[in-house]
């Protein structure tokens, strides 16, 4: 099926260029055959899939926009972040974390457990290549992956890969979302996306407004917090609040064991009733809960409830203030829904991020979408892929 599975792409621009219909494009840029699946991002599901692949002897190419792996980790989290579950629940297929990790490991452990794993594997990405289209191609039955590499000094150079099968793995954080606040341009303070912050030393005993309640906007209000700052946190909806042990046991945990012997409904009135009893009524301080349980929310909208690991027990004692929403900015200002007009000397904007895949990822009819996987389906495809070829060899090694 793959030919020589020693070599994972062959240039092709060259051997073909005579034979191409005059006034096609399909070798406009240099083109590269890839033997096998191309995967688009470095991140942990890139990395496990092309594990996978590795372990099962088939080759595969991994592009990555940024110049290391686990860029979101390495290039946009804060200095404070940890794990929010439990290891056992983030570590990659074949390889552990190492028995010395602390059960919720600092953000410099996951990245050094990730730099381990790709080196076990033996996994190098082409750096510094951001995809800019990738297109099924129904004439020849492949997928057109096109690309822009970064070669620093050199320049850039364009690539074509042509594969017949594509795996998105750049995951739900590529982009920062910044909401179009009128006046925001007029503030002249410092305004930052949670996703450059790394300290709150730079804010001591300023006054700073954190956008959003999630965990980072949790988290990075206790940041700023612990550093002597004065933040306040805006809450534009409802949320759920959790601890992130219940008497000892991670909350994750707990819920995942009770789906497997009740419905989804009858885990989420548990975990609420478990959580008021240990952080009380989140209401009165501002945190209203959503009508639908923290599963069921996660598993229809995708929202994430926030495990709470400190900030909570400051906002309850107001010194983490909780504030509505927002009408508009002023110089050094800002004004709030409820009528209320703060000072404020800094912004920090813990509104997320989104997914970039539908501006490149070109999926026109269900013949182009079968031979595209998402990285949530990375064992299915593993499975399709070794059902086609039995003589794969497993013989890389793995963390015991």
């Amino acid at each position: 099926m793959y030919g020589n599975n020693n070599k994972k792409s062959i240039n092709i621009t060259s051997m073909f260029q005579n034979l191409i219909p005059e006034g096609s494009d399909i070798f406009s840029r240099r083109c590269i055959w890839v033997n096998g699946p191309v995967i688009v991002g470095a991140g942990p599901s890139g990395l496990a899939v092309a594990a996978g692949l590795k372990r099962e002897g088939v080759p595969f190419i991994i592009l990555e926009r940024a110049n290391c792996i686990a860029s979101l980790w390495q290039n946009r989290t804060y200095d404070r972040l940890k794990l929010h579950l439990p290891k056992q629940f983030c570590q990659l297929p074949n390889y552990p974390f190492p028995d010395e990790f602390p059960e919720y490991p600092t953000k410099f452990q996951f990245i050094q457990y990730l730099e381990s794993y790709a080196a076990n594997f033996d996994i190098n990405p082409k750096f510094n290549e951001t995809v800019q289209s990738a297109k099924y191609d129904e004439t020849f039955g492949l997928w057109r992956v096109k690309t822009i590499s970064n070669m620093g000094q050199l320049g850039s150079c364009e690539f074509e890969y042509i594969c017949r099968w594509i795996v998105v793995a750049t995951g739900e954080n590529a982009e920062k979302v910044v909401p179009d606040f009128e006046g925001l341009e007029d503030f002249g303070g410092d305004v930052l996306h949670a996703g450059d912050y790394k300290s709150g030393g730079r804010y001591q005993g300023k006054k700073v407004l954190v956008v959003g309640c999630g965990n980072s906007g949790m988290e990075v209000s206790l940041d700023l917090y612990n550093h002597g700052a004065n933040p306040s946190m805006v809450v534009r909806s409802a949320v759920h609040v959790l601890p992130r042990e219940i008497f000892g046991k991670s909350t994750f945990e707990l819920g995942v064991t009770m789906m497997k012997y009740m419905p989804v409904w009858l885990a989420d009135k548990t975990i609420l009733f478990l959580a008021r009893i240990i952080l009380g009524n989140t209401d009165k301080y501002g945190l209203k809960r959503p009508k639908i349980g923290p599963l069921e929310l996660k598993n229809k909208e995708g929202k994430t409830p926030v495990l709470d690991i400190g900030a909570l027990p400051k906002i309850r004692s107001g010194k983490i203030k909780i504030v509505p929403g927002i009408i508009k900015f002023g110089k050094g200002k800002v004004e709030l829904i409820d009528g209320r007009v703060l000072e404020i000397d800094s912004v920090i904007l813990a509104t997320g991020y989104r997914s970039n895949v539908p501006s490149w990822l070109k999926v026109i009819n269900k013949t182009s979408f079968i031979h595209c996987f998402f990285s949530r389906f990375s064992l299915n495809f593993r499975h399709l892929m070794m059902s086609e070829d039995k003589t794969h060899k497993k013989n890389h090694p793995t963390r015991s």
